[in-house]
């Protein structure tokens, strides 16, 4: 079971990471040249990109969804810890 200080160390690495939307774009899929990376933030708000090694697309795409997915998944986590 997750603890209340489990769900707060994890709020504090998501507020340190690099702000999202997170997007995973992989040659030949999302473009057509250049290399894979994580495209951190949105116009205005785009932060740098991030460069993997070693990771396959798969993992690629987790990493970058894993921001998005991270609040979601709080949010619904801190709904349920009210309610008990």
């Amino acid at each position: 079971m997750i603890t209340r200080a489990d769900l707060a160390a994890i709020k504090t690495r998501l507020a340190v990471a690099t702000p999202g939307r997170w997007v995973s774009h992989i040659e030949g899929r999302d473009h057509d040249s250049g290399s894979n990376f994580i495209m951190t933030g949105v116009g205005a708000r785009r932060g740098p990109d991030i460069e993997l090694s070693g990771a396959t697309n798969a993992d690629q795409d987790f990493i970058a969804h894993a921001h998005q997915d991270m609040e979601v998944l709080i949010d619904a986590l801190e709904r349920l810890m009210e309610q008990a």
